[in-house]
């Protein structure tokens, strides 16, 4: 599909489902594609002299700007830390880009600048350079912020979806879903019984202990933000040219994130993590990985949800409890905007 000159952009753009797909693909590569874009990994890897460094950048909107279990600026650190971590990349350093709405407190800001600090501090990165802009009031929401990142991908090391295989498993390091739910649950001004957290944090010591433990059996990595797992296990899918197949009964979540979704007519499977990571690694070195996921306290409820499979190439299938099969789709349009 391409668009018509009077198409408008909406807020499904902004999902990071097919929406955002069709804009990348029709705006964004037709405009400057080239072999390190087209690629479409969550960070760029380029080859320098010495090696090769993975790049990433990305943009926080998140609305409310503090939430149970983080805020915007741990957000903001998480989210590029994370893209090179799955990458293959050991991060190391950050920039930091404000843009401030007229109005915002001093004491909220410097709220944010510790959180983005201590989070730095605990990926083990460094923010080195920035910017600041303050916009009038009404021209943004509070604050916006933009990081990049720069990591280093050790010599011999090659993650790629197109490096997946039939037979091969995929991991899961945790309950999915946290993030998206926290977030609606502040807008709804909804309550449970057991507090849900954002689970918004650097990923990089797990995406480490499965790198040392899996070795050349780790076909690729990702952290399933903006759609949710459904939607990463399709663009992992499509650009692998591989069926996936899960299973509903292995996938975790937590039973408050579960209830909310029953009740408001939300699939759990399309909510937002950023603190988690999507492995595909070979069968014979699944149980290492497992193993070294959960000997970290954040991989601790890291489990095996299903398998890539010959057939269905594009495709992901969801194994009910029932026992049906069903094809699983990319998300459509945009259940909860302003999630990061």
């Amino acid at each position: 599909m391409k668009y018509a000159e009077d198409d408008l952009i909406i807020l499904g753009h902004g999902s990071g489902g097919t929406l955002t797909n069709q804009l990348i693909k029709d705006v964004f590569q037709e405009a400057y594609g080239n072999p390190v874009l087209d690629e479409l990994l969550d960070a760029a890897v380029l080859e320098v002299d010495k090696g090769r460094i993975a790049f990433s950048t990305d943009s926080f909107v998140v609305d409310p700007i503090f939430f149970p279990g983080g805020d915007i600026g741990t957000l903001a650190v998480s989210g590029t830390v994370n893209d090179l971590a799955v990458s293959g990349a050991d991060p190391l350093y950050l920039s930091a880009g404000f843009i401030i709405e007229e109005g915002l407190p001093i004491a909220d800001l410097r709220r944010i600048v510790k959180s983005i600090r201590d989070t730095a501090q605990a990926a083990g990165v460094q923010v080195v350079t920035g910017d600041t802009k303050v916009v009038d009031r009404g021209s943004a929401d509070k604050v916006f912020i933009n990081t990049a990142g720069i990591g280093l991908i050790p010599t011999g090391r090659h993650l790629s979806p197109r490096l997946m295989e039939p037979g091969d498993v995929v991991l899961v390091s945790g309950t999915m879903g946290d993030h998206g739910l926290t977030i609606l649950a502040q807008r709804e001004g909804l309550a449970f019984s057991t507090p849900v957290e954002s689970d918004c944090s650097p990923v990089n010591r797990i995406t480490k202990a499965v790198l040392e433990a899996g070795g050349d059996g780790v076909r690729c990595m990702r952290d399933p933000t903006r759609g949710g797992l459904a939607t990463t296990l399709n663009e992992l899918a499509v650009q692998s040219e591989r069926g996936i197949l899960i299973q509903e009964e292995e996938i975790p979540f937590l039973r408050e994130v579960v209830g909310a979704c029953e009740m408001l007519g939300l699939d759990p499977l399309y909510l937002a993590n950023e603190g988690k990571v999507i492995a595909v690694v070979a069968p014979q070195v699944a149980d290492e990985v497992l193993e070294a996921m959960r000997a970290l306290p954040e991989g601790q409820g890291a489990v095996e949800i299903g398998k890539v499979i010959p057939e269905e190439e594009g495709l992901v299938l969801l194994e009910t409890e029932l026992g049906a099969t069903r094809i699983l789709g990319m998300l459509e349009g945009e259940p909860l905007p302003r999630i990061c």
